[in-house]
């Protein structure tokens, strides 16, 4: 029977959320010990554990079916892949920084600058569509080290929370993309494997479904159902049971989790009580 290659980065904070993923979809792996490769036992998929820079080339290839990595790698390399699926998981901005005791006015103020960067390809095509004539310093590693050492004015990295360019007294002053981790996957997969993969990606969907949506519970006057259901109506219309207590009822339903927090006041003034919010482990639309 073929099994279903996917490729995750070896080591890592998106290698630790790509398994959790996988785990949430109810797949069990065998050798899990950062080996080169895991099985499973009851799903047939085999994860290859890689550098996260080369499972574009790898998926392109062949070698995996599919793989998990940030949208700037896919970027950045510029294969012949598909992009399926947007996990929602390690978000990340790719920004352009300089020394916090330079003025910065607008993206004006690089011509004719140094960037450092890992990304060339990404900062390239962004400086030209702004018009921007820059050098671009390719370095593989400790980007944020650059304008200390000489070696440019400005850099151009990945930027998480902040505090590596704080610790290195830079400042960030244009954010160039948003990425996120995305599912890819080769454009000439079987047919087997493409069925398999329709298997894994309704999977990834209950479980995505599942993390954006809360069960809401919650008691209510009769008198007040109609009002909380227009506030509070649903995926179709909430289920409403009587409760013991006379002219009251229980009200159930599914809600996206910011829309809960945008309706509590309106829920609590129309007369809800004994709100409870669960979360889901999957969700199936």
């Amino acid at each position: 029977m073929s099994k279903l290659k996917i490729a995750v980065q070896k080591s890592g904070r998106l290698s630790e959320k790509s398994l959790e993923l996988l785990k949430s979809c109810g797949i069990k792996l065998q050798n899990g010990g950062r080996t080169l490769k895991s099985t499973s036992s009851n799903f047939p998929i085999e994860v290859l554990f890689l550098r996260d820079d080369d499972i574009p080339q790898y998926v392109e290839q062949g070698i995996a079916d599919i793989g998990i990595l940030g949208q700037n790698e896919v970027w950045e390399k510029q294969k012949d892949i598909d992009e399926l699926k947007l996990l929602g998981f390690a978000r990340c901005k790719l920004s352009l920084a300089i020394p916090k005791e330079n003025s910065y006015t607008s993206i004006e103020s690089l011509e004719g600058k140094r960037i450092a960067t890992s990304y060339p390809i990404i900062l390239s095509n962004y400086l030209q569509q702004q018009g921007i004539n820059a050098t671009i310093e390719e370095i593989g590693g400790s980007v944020e080290i650059a304008p200390g050492i000489g070696l440019a004015d400005a850099i151009m990295d990945i930027v998480s929370t902040g505090s590596t360019l704080l610790m290195n007294g830079l400042k960030e002053v244009e954010v160039i993309a948003k990425s996120e981790a995305v599912l890819i996957a080769n454009r000439q997969i079987s047919t087997d494997k493409s069925k398999l993969l329709d298997q894994l990606l309704f999977r990834m969907d209950a479980v995505q479904q599942s993390k954006e949506n809360k069960y809401i519970l919650l008691n209510a006057p009769n008198d007040q159902l109609e009002k909380i259901t227009q506030i509070l109506p649903g995926m179709k219309s909430p289920t409403i049971l009587p409760l013991a207590k006379k002219g009251w009822s229980s009200l159930h339903s599914v809600i996206r989790e910011d829309d809960f927090w945008n309706s509590i006041d309106q829920l609590k003034n129309a007369g809800a009580e004994g709100i409870l919010v669960v979360p889901i482990e999957k969700l199936i639309l």
